[in-house]
């Protein structure tokens, strides 16, 4: 399991005050005005910085960061994601899962028979998709229903479920 939890990735910066537009990567971008404090990942260094304002703009979140006043003092940062640890992650419902911890679980059928390994969520709109790759190469997209989805075990490292009828058709 992931320590930290990617909940935005720096685009640009945002006027020339320190302010930076951020992606947001969470399922709700509101989440930022309750955060304190964010962890920026440079790829050779983690910094913890304060929030010291957050605005929306469009798909946006605007953030400014204590300490960081100019433009020059974040342009360096363009393309980095912002991480919160576990503890400051949202909490979940029950059969509620964060991303990174599905990506990467073997996924078995209904008898138990490891067939693959989960590599991407989805998000569509009505539910999420689960992308799968076999062993054989081939690739299953399978809804994350209660239909297909029978357990998921992120301790034990699995997902078992079932696959519908034609989701696995040779065309």
């Amino acid at each position: 399991m992931e320590d930290f939890l990617q909940v935005g990735v720096i685009t640009t910066s945002h006027g020339i005050g320190g302010e930076v537009k951020v992606f947001p990567t969470t399922d709700d971008p509101k989440r930022f005005q309750h955060l304190k404090s964010v962890i920026l990942d440079t790829g050779k260094e983690r910094r913890t910085l304060q929030i010291q304002g957050v605005r929306f703009f469009k798909q946006f979140v605007i953030l400014k960061f204590q300490g960081l006043d100019s433009i020059n003092d974040v342009e360096k940062f363009r393309k980095c994601p912002l991480l919160v640890s576990r503890e400051n992650a949202v909490k979940l419902k029950k059969d509620e899962y964060f991303v990174a911890d599905l990506e990467g679980l073997s996924v078995r059928d209904e008898d138990g028979t490891d067939i693959g390994i989960l590599k991407s969520v989805l998000e569509t709109g009505a539910n999420d998709v689960y992308v799968i790759e076999l062993h054989d190469k081939r690739e299953l997209l399978l809804p994350a229903i209660r239909q297909c989805v029978l357990e998921v075990n992120v301790e034990a490292g699995f997902i078992r479920i079932h696959i519908l009828e034609g989701l696995l058709d040779e065309t």
